[in-house]
Order: structure tokens, then sequence, then C-alpha cells
């Protein structure tokens, strides 16, 4: 069967397309600036490369573009091939712990609940209901990125505020980047031949979760109620006191609107050298430039704040530590200096190890000594391949 992966943004569309079971990639591409000027697609089939630029007013014309062209090319004969297509929603609210099929009912309630994310659900059901009308015959799955965290419990997921706030207006932690945490869990278990371990799995990209897994599912998480929350990231601040927000208010004389977009646009790394390319971080590290070592001291001791409290919250049984995405797939420096703050859990670093796993070169594996208390993997994630797993499951 094949199947369709799709991330749709407000004005972007992201897929790839699987055969199934057999995860055999065989597309993926972009479609950019959708109903602005210069929208444009980008397809990569095998090593052949397609490239156009056309108006695309809605996503209903880019998801049409996308098609013709898959048929155009020969990959496929006709849309009927296409048995499933899996779509990213962003939240799920309480009302999702598990992927699910997209009838009439579920698109209205994750409509319902699109203030949690405005500027995510909205764009997501967009794409869902432009490949519904484009492919009925195919089945449409969303796979959500709070939907791994939904097994933490009450103590773990509720802040101490009044708790009508929970229950009338649903604020929570609801933790994101599940269907990388999902994706990762699965292929440690595989890793360690232990079907349910307990691991921690740092996601350490531009945006940053990590997460607590006890016997294969998750416990508790660093993002919130929103993806500003837990770790320092790129351009996010993480964990902050809330009084300085209305303290700037008044101070720089603006709106909460514009300290808000400083601390989800301009903050983190960013806020404090001025760059959040890791590459140019990187350099600026190893040269010693006193702004950029203050702030790798900063962003790696958040991340050992939370790999040491979800140690203890494993009751120190840790099967192995994870990182992945971005940073934690291809930056050795990230990766060493935060291990090098852990040695008191039994974590023995091989640096010569640590440099040579980058996993855009297609290196995992542990970067850790033997005689480490706790491995520690470095492993490509993969929420697209995810999302097909999840859609060939529920369409099958």
């Amino acid at each position: 069967m094949k199947v369709l992966s799709v991330n749709a943004g407000s004005s972007t569309l992201k897929f790839r397309l699987y055969e199934m079971p057999e995860e055999k990639l065989l597309m993926k591409g972009a479609v950019e600036r959708i109903g602005l000027d210069g929208s444009n697609y980008a397809i990569n089939i095998d090593e052949k490369k397609i490239k156009k630029e056309l108006p695309l007013k809605n996503h209903g014309e880019a998801v049409d573009a996308l098609l013709k062209e898959l048929v155009s090319t020969g990959l496929i004969q006709s849309l009927e091939e296409i048995g499933a297509v899996g779509h990213r929603i962003v939240h799920g609210g309480n009302l999702y712990s598990k992927s699910v099929v997209l009838d009439d009912k579920a698109i209205e309630e994750i409509e319902g609940i699109s203030d949690l994310a405005p500027l995510h659900n909205p764009a997501n059901l967009t794409g869902v209901k432009a490949f519904k009308k484009a492919i009925p015959s195919a089945v449409q799955v969303g796979c959500f990125d709070t939907a791994f965290h939904q097994t933490m419990k009450e103590a773990d997921y509720l802040y101490p505020v009044p708790y009508e706030w929970y229950s009338k207006y649903h604020v929570r932690k609801y933790g994101f980047h599940g269907m990388s945490h999902k994706f990762v869990s699965e292929k440690l278990a595989e890793l360690l031949n232990k079907k349910n371990p307990n691991l921690i799995i740092c996601h350490i990209g531009n945006g940053a979760s990590i997460s607590a897994v006890k016997e294969g599912k998750c416990i508790d998480t660093s993002m919130g109620f929103t993806p500003n929350a837990g770790i320092m990231m790129g351009t996010r601040s993480g964990d902050i006191d809330y009084t300085m927000i209305s303290y700037l208010m008044k101070k720089t004389n603006s709106s909460l609107e514009e300290i808000d977009s400083i601390l989800n646009k301009k903050s983190g790394l960013e806020g404090i050298t001025g760059m959040s390319d890791l590459r140019d971080l990187d350099q600026a590290f190893e040269n010693g430039e006193e702004k950029t070592c203050l702030a790798f001291d900063i962003y790696t001791n958040k991340i050992v704040d939370y790999i040491a409290k979800y140690y203890v919250k494993l009751d120190g049984k840790v099967d192995a530590i994870c990182f992945t995405a971005g940073v934690g797939e291809n930056d050795s420096i990230i990766r060493a200096e935060a291990l090098k703050k852990l040695t008191s859990l039994g974590i023995v670093l091989d640096e010569e190890k640590n440099d040579q796993t980058i996993c855009r070169k297609g290196i995992e594996g542990v970067i850790t000594k033997d005689e480490s208390k706790i491995p520690v993997y470095v492993v490509g994630t993969d929420e697209e391949l995810m999302i097909a797993r999840d859609t060939y499951e529920l369409s099958e």
C-alpha cells in the first residue's frame, strides 16, 4: 500500500510517499508560499529533483498540483493507489492518546480544541480537508504531537494553579514532539532487545524536548502547555519566571504579544549570542567566544537538569539515554558538554565515538564506553515514517 505522510502549515505542505509495510521511501518534497507570491514546490524521487513555480491560491490547489505531478512522473498510475494519508496534527488536547482515523466527528473535535494551537491545528486541518477532497477513497489518519505524552499521570501534568483552569480551560502540561519520542522509544527497544525499556530521550533540535519513558510509556516530558516550556532552545527561552513578563512590559512599554514573540523567536541561544545556527555557534565555541561559551554552559545545564530529574523519576533504572533530532544527532560538542556534567551518574563518554557519530553521515550508535553505567545512544528520528506506520496500521 502507498501511504502519504503530510505536514501542513499555514503556507506550506511537506510530504513523503511510502510503500508500506516495506517502509520504502518513494518520494519526498514540499510546497512553499501557498497563497503568497512566488508559490512553488520541490519533489525528490530517487536522484531526480523536480522544481516548479506556479500560482497556488490555497492548499487545495497545492494538493492537486502535487498529485498531478505524481501521476505525470509515473510514480503512481492513479490516485486510488494511495490507500491512506497520515496527517501531523500538533494538538490533540485531552481527547487523543493515539493516532486516529479522521472521520467527521474527529475533525469536528480537533476544530473544537484549535484554540490550544491556533497557529497549527487550523493549518493541519486545511491539509486534511484538501486531501479528503482530492483522494476520497483514501483513509485519512491524524497523528498527534501530544498523543505519546498522554500516559503521564495527573500529578505530573497538572500545574499548581487554580484547578478550574484545568477543568474549564484545559490548562495543563501536554508535551510535544510526540511522534519523534515514540519513534525513538520503539527504535531503542529494538537496539536494546528489550520490549519496554526505561529511557530518557533528548530530542534536541531548534526546538527541544526531553522525555522520561518508563516501561515503554511516557511518564513526564519537558515541554508543557506550549512548546515554549522546558529547556532552552534555539530561539525559545524555555522555563522562566513568568513575572518577568509584566515587568518587561512596563519597562520596555511593550505589549504582551511583543514580549511573547521575543520569548519564542529571539530568546534561547539566539537571545544570548545573536545566533541560533549550531554550525556558527560551534565554530564560535571552539574559538572561545565568550558569549557562546556562556550560552553553551546554560544550554547544557538545562539539558542536564532534566536528565538528572528523570533519572530520579525512573528510580535510577535507566536502560539508555538517547540524543536525537538535528542537534542531538549531529552536534558532538553539545552532546559532550552535556555528558561531561553527568559523570556522577556513572556516564563515561567515549570522545572518539562521539566525534564520529553523525546521523546525517549515516553513523548512529553508542557514544559511551563499555564501563559506563548507562549507555548513551545517538539515533536518527523519523517523524514522517512514524506517521506512515500509524497510518498503515489504522488503514489496515
